[in-house]
């Protein structure tokens, strides 16, 4: 039976080459998957998921008033049957397009598989995530590490002198040199003002 599953966790814990990892393993049984990604986030270029550690995979960009079930009905559609939608980021999706993929998992029968951070930089729900945890069938943390060497939970966006920064908009696309994953314990004290992080997570060597 299909269901909805959302994978959260901090930055950096591999969300990304999960996804594609999952892609690659339906296309080499000779399954169809179709990668859903939001427009906003273009840091790899509109219509492209890439992880940290090189690995792409094309997907179909989406907007925030975009109905995902009705581009989903489409690609079918146009290709044919699906066996899995795989969403990045899927913190940025609208309550309304949470309950769109649940529709394609219940009206067409095809699993959706979700990947995205749970909390932003102040410690809060995003929206996407918040309606995920409340409607996915099966939820799944993927681990990592804080620098103080305990499982990271939060992310902290920081300035260029490694302090927190605690104000402005929710979604602003960043990378290693603007988020940190660290501890709840962490975040609190960074937050406090009572030190600094260096925004120092290297992307690792190819090859």
């Amino acid at each position: 039976m299909a269901k909805l599953y959302f994978y959260y966790s901090a930055m950096n814990a591999g969300k990304t080459t999960t996804l594609l990892q999952s892609a690659h393993n339906y296309r080499e049984r000779g399954m169809r998957v179709l990668i859903l990604a939001p427009a906003l986030d273009d840091r790899a270029g509109s219509g492209t998921v890439a992880s940290r550690i090189g690995l792409q995979a094309e997907a179909t960009a989406f907007g925030p008033t975009d109905d995902l079930q009705d581009l989903v009905r489409a690609d079918m559609d146009g290709h044919g049957r699906l066996h899995c939608v795989l969403v990045d980021e899927a913190q940025f999706l609208s309550r309304a397009q949470v309950w769109q993929l649940s529709e394609v998992v219940d009206a067409f029968g095809v699993p959706v598989l979700c990947y995205g951070l749970r909390t932003d930089f102040r410690g809060e729900l995003f929206e996407g995530s918040g309606q995920l945890l409340a409607w996915a069938d099966e939820i799944q943390e993927i681990k990592t590490i804080c620098h103080s060497g305990s499982k990271a939970t939060m992310t902290v966006r920081v300035d260029e002198q490694g302090h927190a920064v605690q104000d402005g908009p929710q979604v602003e696309i960043g990378g290693n040199e603007r988020y940190v994953s660290v501890s709840r314990a962490e975040f609190k004290r960074i937050v406090r003002g009572e030190g600094r992080i260096e925004p120092a997570q290297q992307q690792l060597p190819l090859g």
